[in-house]
């Protein structure tokens, strides 16, 4: 019986030795290492858009508000902000106040078309030297206060083109004036330097002229010298304007005067204004760009100043939205300039498809 308890109980031990040696061993589990918490960058802060300030010559001019058009237009194509604003007359003080403001708001670029060359030096250092870009358009501040010019056109262009439509008007015969805008304003005074250098040519020689006068870019100023003329020049045959509101306002005092057809009348205006005038032949041809172009493209130009994308350097080439390509040139003044293009030449066979354009 011993025995048999014996065997039994090494069965016993044996069998639990196989099922200890079978069952799976178990190892033993690591505790995880504590991670440390991850300090998340704060998202960085959206950009201030590019602020663009156009400065004009004065407020209610027709030529500046289509200009400011498309200022906004391509401001709004690059998501800069545009700001807008002019001297309620047209003076060198005027601006060089507003642009004084705009250094102290800290613009990014100040666009201005200039009442005076060189008044307006100083201050666009200032801006300069405060990291503001400086670009001019329409009439240019002298190089050394600016950084890049958007003409309208070729100036020579400009002023030749207005000789050749009047003498060919009055067929190159007779006394002829000049009706400017303010004196001192660089394009009207390098466009007026342009027609005495066409007058040189001798088919020119019957025509003669005798008097330059200013209206100072104002209406009733203009009108009233443009009578001035009338009286001091009884024998006038033709008069050139090259300038929006001076072409408009004399017209006006050539209708008025009952002299519409006798004394010939061309410039630089706009349709808009000046098709009535085209229409009645008190001004049979006229010349222009178009300022919503010039708006757009000196926008433009600005934004790309702002954003160091052309530093407006001679040879630099860029696209300007849907004007397309251009490049940087010399001026021929010692800086630098992009030119929008030839002026086009408005008449009765056309005048209609571009008075309700601007």
């Amino acid at each position: 019986m011993k025995k048999k308890l014996l065997i039994l109980l090494v069965v016993s031990v044996l069998v639990s030795m196989a099922v200890i040696g079978c069952a799976p061993r178990v190892e033993p589990v690591e505790e995880p290492t504590p991670v440390e918490p991850v300090e998340e960058e704060p998202a960085p802060e959206p950009a201030e858009p590019i602020e663009i300030a156009m400065v004009v010559k004065n407020l209610g001019n027709p030529f500046f508000e289509a200009a400011k058009k498309g200022g906004e237009e391509a401001a709004a194509e690059v998501g800069a902000t545009f700001i807008f604003d002019a001297p309620a007359t047209p003076t060198a003080e005027g601006q060089i106040e507003i642009i004084d403001a705009l250094i102290a708001r800290g613009v990014d670029v100040i666009a201005v078309s200039a009442n005076d060359p060189e008044a307006l030096v100083p201050v666009g250092k200032k801006a300069m030297e405060a990291g503001i870009k400086m670009v001019t358009w329409d009439s240019a501040i002298a190089p050394e206060g600016r950084q890049i010019f958007v003409n309208q056109a070729d100036m020579e262009q400009i002023g030749r083109i207005q000789v050749q439509m009047l003498a060919e008007m009055i067929d190159y015969e007779g006394e002829i004036a000049i009706l400017s805008a303010a004196a001192g304003m660089t394009n009207q005074e390098i466009w007026i330097e342009w027609m005495k250098e066409e007058l040189k040519d001798p088919k020119y020689e019957k025509m003669e002229l005798v008097a330059i006068v200013y209206g100072d870019d104002l209406r009733e100023k203009s009108y009233t010298e443009a009578q001035g003329l009338f009286k001091s020049y009884p024998d006038l045959k033709g008069i050139i304007s090259p300038t929006t509101v001076g072409i408009a306002a004399t017209a006006k005092a050539l209708e008025d005067a009952g002299l519409s057809g006798k004394i010939a009348l061309t410039g630089l205006g706009l349709p808009s204004e000046m098709a009535e005038y085209i229409r009645r032949g008190t001004c049979q041809e006229m010349a222009l760009w178009n300022p919503i172009d010039l708006g757009y493209l000196s926008t433009y130009v600005s934004y790309l100043m702002a954003t160091g994308e052309i530093t407006g350097a001679v040879g630099e080439t860029f696209t300007a939205g849907k004007m397309g390509e251009y490049t940087v040139v010399d001026d021929g003044m010692g800086g630098t300039m992009v030119i929008l293009g030839p002026p086009f030449r408005f008449n009765a066979e056309n005048i209609d498809e571009w008075a309700d354009v601007y």
